[in-house]
């Protein structure tokens, strides 16, 4: 797992090295373009919509929603991804911080039609997922969206598959979706869509 220093040093390679992982249809990038324009797709179904991204990286997801009207504010730990994501978007508000410590109180304020966390969320241990997702919940406005894009499976079983045949390569330090799982969570509240083997959107509507 990187920390902040770490994210900083691949934020300029960052969108390559996942575009190489997304052409190969290799763990963990598999499926990451079909995911985010799947979630890109759900936001722009709201004209001027109000998002905020959560781990919101180098912006290449909400950069597109920012040029299409969208208001966007964004939450990431990496101040050189953010610096990149301003530039994409300077009339965005991002916020630096670390999302696992909870959401900022800057960012409580608000409410919006759609909060998105693509390829984020898998840095916030299982136990305290379900707890994160609420205080995220409680933030759109009635209607509103939560829309996670992910490393992500139905299964425990199918989980544990991906991570045998990934060997040394699979990343014991990330805490994939399990959507059988945090669906128990959430009495059923939450619908999931897949988009490769190891890669899917999970949804939660208030």
């Amino acid at each position: 797992m990187l920390d902040h220093q770490g994210f900083d040093l691949w934020a300029d390679g960052y969108d390559r090295s996942v575009g190489l992982s997304d052409e190969d249809g290799t763990y963990p990038f598999a499926g990451y373009r079909a995911v985010l324009n799947a979630i890109y797709n759900e936001v722009m179904r709201v004209p001027g919509a109000r998002v905020l991204d959560i781990g919101l990286g180098t912006a290449v997801l909400t950069s597109r929603l920012y040029a299409q009207g969208c208001r966007i504010w964004g939450l990431d730990f990496s101040a050189r991804m953010i610096a990149i994501a301003q530039e994409k978007m300077p009339g965005a508000t991002l916020v630096q911080g670390d999302f696992t410590c909870g959401l900022p109180p800057a960012l409580r304020a608000n409410p919006y039609d759609f909060i998105v966390a693509t390829y984020s969320l898998h840095h916030i241990a299982d136990a305290r997922k379900a707890d994160f997702i609420r205080q995220l919940h409680a933030c759109l406005r009635p209607g509103g969206k939560l829309l996670v894009g992910d490393v992500a499976f139905e299964t425990r079983a199918q989980l544990e598959a991906c991570a045998a045949a990934c060997g040394a390569e699979w990343d014991d330090e990330e805490a994939y979706f399990v959507y059988e799982e945090i669906a128990r969570s959430f009495n059923g509240r939450v619908r999931f869509e897949r988009f490769s083997p190891c890669a899917g959107v999970i949804t939660w509507e208030r």
